[in-house]
């Protein structure tokens, strides 16, 4: 029996090309401010504070050393040095859940990196004005009973995943699910009708 109290990560119901995704072209569905949202290189909880007017809390679920890379892990995960954690986080504002997000690190980078652990992950590495390179990765539909009792929403959910890098080296590999509750701020999309093109 497994006593983690880290989510399972959400099953893929849809995933973008990979080369779609690293030229920011995403799928032609997909509504300019979502595109920004989704494929941007910009900080998703400084987007969710612009958006709402809120300031962005981050709630831990957990963070638990993982023995071995698992399989629903992004395969970027592989290029980061072991021994890892995984982070488990809820976004939200104004009391209203927009993301949960998870994030593989290397053991020492996570203590070097993480010291306070309730502070959006940007704002922890960019402490001190250093310089970071984030490269979107991929770009799904996912869908979980454990989303949608937290959302209050129906899935499938966007979800994207990244990497931060600091002179060329990984520091990090990022998950994020998004609550269609941002469709308030950004517009529809055509989520299902993608899920059932697939």
């Amino acid at each position: 029996m497994d006593d983690s109290s880290l989510f399972t990560s959400p099953p893929q119901l849809w995933q973008a090309p990979t080369k779609a995704v690293l030229s920011g072209e995403g799928p032609r569905q997909l509504p300019g401010p979502w595109r920004l949202m989704l494929l941007g290189d910009g900080s998703p909880t400084r987007h969710l504070r612009l958006l709402t007017g809120e300031p962005v809390a981050v709630d831990l679920i957990a963070m638990e050393p993982e023995q071995n890379s698992p399989a629903d892990a992004p395969s970027e995960v592989n290029e980061l040095q072991t021994p890892l954690l995984r982070r488990q986080v809820w976004l939200t504002c104004g009391g209203i859940t927009l993301a949960w997000a998870e994030s593989w690190w290397n053991q020492a980078e996570a203590d070097l990196h993480l010291q306070d652990r309730n502070l959006p992950i940007w704002r922890s590495l960019t402490q001190g004005r250093s310089e970071l390179f984030r490269e979107v990765d991929g770009l799904a539909l996912v869908d979980a009973d454990w989303l949608r009792k937290a959302f209050g929403l129906q899935g499938p959910f966007w979800s994207r995943h990244y990497r931060f890098f600091r002179g060329g080296k990984a520091l990090t590999v990022i998950r994020e699910v998004f609550s269609p509750q941002l469709e308030t701020w950004l517009g529809p999309t055509l989520r299902q009708e993608l899920q059932r093109s697939s």
